[in-house]
């Protein structure tokens, strides 16, 4: 069952600069109880994505429907339950807690503002603190107190504490120490597993996402460049942007064939996108139609599609067809 669908979205944000296209015509669906992630590189719209699904951005255009209903049409107490259920967990689990109240009242907050009464504040609380593996004392201690995981602990905890179907994850373990993200992973996932939950994660961390993902989109200057099942994407990835990434993953094994490469230049300003495909300043394989139209999308298999004119077969001749499909020795 699909629980979020976003159609054509997009936020065009009006700066001193000019108009910035941070998401510029997004279609994608999350299906109840998955993990789908999102990637691509800095400055590439991911976090103005998930600002978007959690109403902390107008849209300029599209749709989100979320369990059906269009949230851009919720008002009064339809917006107050949507906001409850859906959540989010930040990346720096410091900047996201007030320093100057305790734990018990940081996760109190969001009861109160729904109308909790102070009794199931109290065991909602507990409850919340038990789920993320910390113990009752915690509530009565400050931010400052707790380690950086603990601290992403309770901010997970606020985020449950409402119950919600949805929680956007925007890199949620990349300020933790290496030595308790995966303590931190195996959380997630066992929450993910005990209550029914849906994420939304959004990562830089391309390993992280291998392992915790049902699915990936790949997202590049606000667009959406390929989408698929998570093995399928990474074992036949077919966008040049996303086989960019994968080769800049490290790996263990200096002859494993997607440990070598690297993308080259940077990403391009969303005040100035280039013209017809936004990757092509950057892509190795760039023919004259991609500086003169914008590819469509083309569906690989299913659920594994991409936006690249190197899928079209009237482009076949252009390249060698084994550098669009991926290598089989990259399996």
């Amino acid at each position: 069952m699909t629980l979020l669908a976003l159609g054509d979205v997009a936020c065009h944000l009006t700066t001193r600069a000019g108009l910035l296209r941070a998401v510029d015509g997004v279609t994608l669906e999350i299906a109840a109880g998955e993990t789908f992630a999102l990637v691509g590189e800095s400055g590439c719209g991911k976090s103005t994505l998930a600002r978007l699904i959690l109403g902390l951005l107008p849209l300029t255009h599209g749709r989100i429907l979320f369990d059906g209903l269009d949230i851009g049409r919720l008002r009064g107490r339809a917006a107050k339950t949507y906001r409850a259920r859906v959540q989010a967990v930040f990346q720096d689990p410091y900047s996201s807690l007030n320093p100057r109240l305790k734990v018990r009242t940081i996760l109190a907050e969001p009861l109160r503002a729904h109308g909790a009464t102070r009794r199931d504040v109290a065991v909602k609380i507990d409850r919340a603190l038990s789920l993320v593996g910390l113990p009752e004392m915690s509530a009565d201690l400050y931010p400052h107190e707790f380690s950086g995981g603990q601290r992403q602990r309770i901010a997970l905890a606020r985020a449950l504490i409402l119950e919600p179907d949805l929680v956007v994850l925007d890199e949620p373990i990349s300020a933790l120490d290496v030595s308790i993200r995966a303590q931190m992973l195996n959380l997630l996932q066992d929450l993910q597993s005990e209550l029914g939950l849906t994420y939304l994660l959004i990562a830089h961390d391309l390993a992280l996402v291998e392992h915790a993902a049902d699915r990936v989109a790949v997202m590049y200057l606000g667009e959406i460049v390929e989408r698929g099942e998570t093995t399928a994407l990474f074992d036949t990835p077919q966008h040049p942007y996303t086989q960019a990434l994968l080769a800049a993953v490290p790996r263990p094994d200096p002859a494993h064939p997607r440990s070598r490469g690297q993308i080259h230049g940077e990403v391009a300003t969303a005040l100035a996108p280039p013209n017809g495909c936004r990757f092509h300043p950057r892509c190795p394989h760039c023919m004259d139609v991609c500086r003169e139209t914008a590819a469509a999308v083309t569906i690989v298999v299913a659920e594994h599609e991409a936006r690249c004119h190197l899928l079209d077969p009237q482009n076949v001749n252009s390249i060698e067809r084994g550098n669009i499909q991926g290598k089989e020795s990259a399996r």
